[in-house]
């Protein structure tokens, strides 16, 4: 069912929203600002996966992991500042327009001021508080992909706009746009293209190898690279067919994907990371010495190294010499014994 919702005006008391009636989702709960002293150095967890990575407009960039959220130069790999938040199980991060941090938790959405390093807004009503994936589209709406559906976010008034929850496939693993602007999913059952304007599904790519997609690129020509849990494959989202499947990657679970300045695609697996000529789909490469082989992030054009998360922290692959490199500051204890 999809459910459109406009609230006019935030009231704002004591640091959080007024009640609304039980069948209207709550707008984000807008709290004080706090002193970044209040936020910094989080107690550190026993888990040190690196889920997300996102790069910020003053060139920093942000580590998402189950022991927190870092704000890290990429260029010296030092850590600038931790923040803590509500919930450990950290997801996934997008960059709005004006430059602010959003995170998707399991236990909900948070908006972080790189400022004050300070949480200006969280969200625990969401039709599902279990967040998979974020993304700010060409509008500069906020697209929250849940468990349950998709939800669409005004940053700047910090108000839900829209809900789709009978999303074919159920759960929005991924997120991406296309050259169109329009919105494609990755369920438990393939694509499913959505327009951004009306929040409506379009149609769907099913019956795809791998079934669960768990990670949607778009390359420079206009192509979606999707991760499944067996392989990756290429689709035209303009046809919204299935181009090709690629063969030095079937049999992997692909779970995060990304394309370098000089055009080389980068794919995160459960078994590795790997380099691979996206013309041909030759590999090109697998990247030793990662503080894991269980890849979760990429971001491989911030700083001068490709910043990789995995399943045991953060680490880095130098471009010169295609080795990997464990980041000593945010990774297990396990990674440090290991390499003494």
């Amino acid at each position: 069912m999809l459910s459109l919702l406009f609230l006019s005006s935030l009231m704002v008391s004591s640091g959080s929203l007024d009640p609304l009636p039980p069948a209207h989702y709550p707008a984000l709960q807008i709290s004080p600002a706090a002193s970044p002293r209040s936020l910094a150095q989080a107690p550190l967890a026993t888990d040190y996966r690196v889920t997300a990575l996102q790069p910020d407009f003053t060139g920093d960039l942000w580590v998402g992991s189950w022991a927190g959220l870092s704000r890290i130069n990429p260029e010296t790999g030092r850590v600038l500042q931790q923040v803590r938040l509500p919930s450990r199980t950290l997801q996934a991060l997008a960059q709005d327009r004006v430059g602010r941090i959003w995170v998707g938790t399991f236990d909900g959405l948070v908006r972080v001021d790189p400022r004050t390093n300070a949480i200006t807004a969280q969200n625990f009503q969401l039709p599902s508080n279990r967040v998979l994936s974020l993304l700010i589209d060409h509008r500069g709406f906020l697209w929250v992909g849940t468990d349950r559906g998709l939800v669409m976010v005004s940053p700047d008034r910090g108000l839900l706009m829209t809900t789709l929850e009978k999303l074919p496939g159920v759960s929005a693993n991924a997120l991406a746009l296309d050259r169109n602007h329009n919105l494609w999913v990755g369920t438990l059952s393939g694509l499913v293209q959505v327009n951004t304007a009306t929040a409506f599904p379009i149609r769907e790519v099913g019956n795809l190898p791998g079934g669960v997609v768990q990670s949607i690129t778009l390359d420079p020509q206009g192509n979606l690279w999707v991760g499944t849990a067996s392989g990756l494959l290429v689709v035209d989202p303009v046809r919204a067919e299935l181009v090709r499947s690629v063969g030095t990657m079937r049999g992997r679970s692909v779970q995060t994907t990304e394309f370098d300045q000089a055009g080389n695609l980068w794919v995160g697996t459960t078994t590795g990371l790997f380099k691979i000529k996206p013309d041909s789909g030759e590999l090109l490469g697998q990247v030793p010495s990662l503080p894991s082989g269980q890849i979760l992030s990429l971001s491989p054009n911030t700083g001068n190294k490709i910043w990789v998360g995995t399943s045991e922290g953060l680490g880095w692959v130098s471009l010169t010499t295609g080795q990997g490199t464990p980041h000593w500051g945010l990774v297990s204890p396990v990674v440090l014994e290991a390499r003494q």
